[in-house]
């Protein structure tokens, strides 16, 4: 039996209303999972629709056993998965994005070639990743996310900024809502 053509486009409209995109926070080495960046961002996913998760690693300084927490994560039902990652988070999440193939990473002073991480070259997994950096950024060398950026096709930032990037947050935000906006609409 054929369902009348108003029948279909309800059906097609509640799924469309009922895709879920989840967004996975990883917080840096020496903060926690709800920090000023992560607050910031997960309010502007939150407006949009998305469902938001900040893993807490603080009791875990290894940046692998962060890897694979995010990766054996048992996450709710979603249609798209999201990383956001800032600093050692960032690491993390391109790392994880291997195993979790997310439909996007947003990847905030990422520590790329940093020591202490067993995949210097780490490869992202992802439809759409955009890195951001600050020029004066006295912990991981803007270099290296130029280098990232460059060798990964990823869309990339840079602000007169430092490591923590909390006084381009409101830039930071509007960038976040256009990467969220863009895979959003490739869903629907």
């Amino acid at each position: 039996m054929q369902l009348p053509i108003h029948a279909t486009y309800e059906t097609f409209l509640l799924k469309s209303l009922a895709m879920k995109t989840l967004i996975l926070f990883a917080h840096g080495k020496d903060s926690g999972p709800w920090g000023t960046k992560i607050n910031h961002l997960a309010a502007i996913a939150k407006e949009m629709g998305a469902e938001v998760l900040s893993l807490d690693y603080s009791d875990l300084p290894d940046p692998e056993t962060r890897v694979v927490r995010l990766q054996t994560l048992s996450l709710p039902p979603h249609d798209q998965l999201v990383l956001v990652g800032s600093s050692l988070g960032g690491y993390v999440s391109t790392v994880a994005s291997q195993a979790l193939k997310p439909a996007g990473l947003f990847l905030m002073a990422p520590a790329f070639y940093m020591p202490g991480c067993s995949e210097q070259n780490p490869i992202p997994v992802a439809d759409k990743v955009c890195v951001v950096f600050g020029w004066h950024d006295e912990i991981i060398p803007v270099e290296h996310g130029i280098r990232f950026a460059q060798a990964h096709n990823a869309t990339l930032h840079v602000f007169n900024s430092g490591h923590r990037l909390i006084d381009v947050l409101d830039q930071i935000g509007v960038l976040f809502e256009q990467f969220l906006s863009e895979l959003m609409t490739e869903v629907n």
